[in-house]
């Protein structure tokens, strides 16, 4: 009999493996300060672009008084208990109420987590006899609740409307020959690593064709896309083709939670069946009160918006203009497509942060193929025209000694040993 720890440890896996070298600095680096396009990290200021505080609600004033102010008065601890025993209150209503209204649905339910909420709500929803249609580039909490599923499960390329026919038509197949179940197409409202939204008005013309329901995962449209920021269904002016809407409160609101929202008797049977709600402590009431306080400035300064655009605009434009690839990306979020190794790309992120003060996120291989390099770049309302300009700059520079082969090391450099 093997011992599991033994195990574990001889493989912490493709990432964990640089753990030693990495930690502290490529993998959980610490920024420090108040929250904004400029943290220290290691006592040094970065502009930062590795932070979803699209609309810099983070440290708005109004936003932190409510947040003291609902602290001082309820405490962290109350409601106690889960909110189907003892953790209910008028605020986690109206909270739901005012959501479900802004994203045009009839009912919502609060979630604690957004990772944990959508993998409990395809847990609650779906059964063995039921299908599961769902893109390829579909967030790890999507692909973490696909393996709560006991039934089919079936792939589309992503935004691959031809694909996404072929297999509706093999899980319509399989339907008609267990003699029951349904269908369920789970696709992003916008997709966080490259920026593009889903082909979510394609997708809704094929309910006359076939016979689904569909969950859209839209943390990153909600509060960012669409006339009002009600997100990427009413950006593409499809909003009531969605069934079930869900997003995250942990960017354009900066803060925690999630929620999903739709008719209300599926929400009604989602709220008693979902276990992940059932069997945890509810929502602390300052996080509820303060999310009030979000939302309505969501709803009623859309100059936070328009300066998100501004600055997103303004970004991915200076990128293109400089021969950057940036993808098909029709959102804010901003990839930069470069090709390297995992060495040239960590010697990269050394030199544009401790020579140029850019902290910006970056995916190697084993995530993406090898010799590949993405930067995500999330410009947020908060961010500056200096802080795009020098930014380009460094880019500029930093790609041309890419280019030139200056970043070719023998192996990634021992972090630890800089701490």
């Amino acid at each position: 009999m093997a011992d599991i720890f033994e195990r574990l440890i001889k493989n912490y896996g493709p990432i964990g493996q640089h753990r030693e070298r990495a930690h502290g600095y490529f993998a959980f680096p610490k920024l420090e300060g108040e929250i904004g396009s400029r943290m220290k990290f290691r006592g040094k200021e970065m502009i930062v672009w590795s932070l979803n505080n699209y609309l810099g609600l983070a440290n708005h004033p109004a936003v932190r008084k409510v947040d003291a102010d609902a602290s001082a008065e309820f405490g962290l601890a109350l409601p106690m208990g889960a909110r189907m025993m003892s953790g209910n209150s008028n605020n986690h209503e109206q909270l739901e109420r005012e959501l479900a209204e802004f994203v045009g649905k009839e009912d919502a339910i609060l979630m604690n987590y957004g990772y944990q909420g959508i993998m409990s709500a395809i847990d609650a929803l779906c059964g063995r006899h039921d299908v599961i249609v769902y893109d390829a580039e579909s967030h790890a909490c999507i692909i973490d609740g696909l393996r709560l599923h006991p039934g089919h499960r079936y792939v589309y390329k992503h935004n691959d409307i031809e694909d996404f026919e072929k297999q509706m038509e093999r899980s319509a197949a399989l339907i008609e020959k267990q003699g029951h179940g349904g269908i369920l197409v789970i696709t992003e409202g916008v997709f966080g690593m490259a920026g593009d939204q889903g082909k979510l008005k394609e997708i809704i013309a094929l309910k006359d064709k076939f016979d689904f329901r569909l969950l859209v995962d839209d943390a990153h449209g909600f509060g960012t896309l669409g006339e009002r920021g009600a997100g990427a269904g009413e950006a593409q002016g499809c909003q009531d083709g969605i069934d079930l809407y869900f997003s995250t409160f942990a960017k354009s609101m900066a803060s925690i939670g999630a929620f999903t929202a739709g008719p209300r008797v599926i929400i009604d049977y989602i709220r008693y069946n979902i276990r992940s709600q059932i069997f945890a402590k509810s929502l602390p009431m300052p996080i509820v009160v303060g999310n009030l306080k979000r939302l309505d400035m969501l709803r009623t300064m859309p100059e936070l918006r328009k300066k998100l655009w501004y600055n997103a605009l303004k970004l991915q434009h200076g990128l293109k203009e400089r021969g950057f690839d940036i993808g098909n990306t029709n959102t804010m979020v901003t990839p930069v497509y470069m090709k390297g190794g995992v060495e040239e790309a960590t010697a990269m992120v050394m030199d544009l942060r401790e020579n140029y003060g850019i902290f910006c996120s970056i995916v190697v291989y084993p995530v993406i193929p090898k010799g590949h390099i993405i930067y995500r770049l999330i410009p947020t309302a908060s961010h500056t025209d200096e802080d795009i300009e020098l930014t380009l700059t460094a880019f500029s520079e930093t790609k041309a000694k890419l280019d030139e082969g200056a970043y070719k090391v023998e192996h990634i450099p021992d972090m630890a040993e800089a701490r």
